[in-house]
């Protein structure tokens, strides 16, 4: 085969692979990652939404009583009704031993003393508030926003 055989060429590497279209598997993955946002900002949504109903709850709750007396009844009320979610027994609670497990249901850092906002605090007008003819509101605003924080925390929208 002198002079008229096979002509041997250099080995050619293939073409790189395009980019796209992906591979099906991308697909899935890509489906997936945008379920899990979709869903978690559905959740985060619906979780703010829930928040925004307690917190509104409350106000008008507390905002529909004519009088600070009427007020701080609102307030009983509304932290007797959110005990029962972690207590059955809780609103039954009388007096000091209330307000005693008011403060104890305070979230604080480990080790950090109990705090006492409503044994010796503003709380304490919820011995006898409601039943008063006449409430400071200053007292009842200090009241507001301590029962407020619990409540919220209680109905797990903190």
């Amino acid at each position: 085969m002198a002079g008229g055989g096979l002509v041997l060429r250099d080995i050619h590497a293939a073409a790189a692979p395009s980019w796209w279209p992906p591979a099906p598997g991308w697909w899935v993955l890509a489906g997936v990652a945008i379920a899990a946002i979709v869903l978690l900002a559905w959740w985060r949504a619906r979780a703010r939404r829930r928040r925004v109903a307690i917190v509104r709850l409350f106000d008008h709750q507390v905002e529909a009583a004519p009088t600070p007396p009427q007020q701080v009844a609102a307030i009983s009320e509304l932290l007797r009704r959110a005990a029962r979610r972690r207590d059955a027994a809780a609103d039954t609670l009388q007096g000091e031993a209330w307000l005693l497990h008011l403060d104890a249901a305070t979230k604080r850092p480990r080790k950090a003393p109990m705090r006492t906002d409503f044994s010796q605090g503003p709380g304490r007008l919820l011995l006898d508030g409601g039943f008063r003819r006449d409430v400071d509101p200053a007292e009842v605003d200090a009241l507001r926003a301590l029962a407020r924080e619990r409540f919220l925390q209680w109905m797990d929208a903190t």
